[in-house]
């Protein structure tokens, strides 16, 4: 083996051991769950106002 090889190892070991890259994991997937929560929540939103509009255009045309 080369020399370098067994300083290498141990420092991917302990570079492998840090936690503080799932701090940031954890915060993509909250945020990115939150993202599709609201994507969801304004297509259900947006099929209301929807529905809503067109029941009052049908209201206005029938009684025009």
């Amino acid at each position: 083996m080369w020399p370098g090889f067994h300083r290498l190892v141990f420092r991917l070991q302990c570079w492998m051991s840090q936690v503080d890259g799932q701090d940031i994991v954890e915060y993509a997937l909250v945020i990115s769950l939150i993202a599709l929560l609201i994507t969801v929540s304004n297509r259900a939103v947006a099929n209301v106002v929807s529905t809503a509009f067109s029941n009052l255009a049908t209201q206005f045309s029938a009684t025009v």
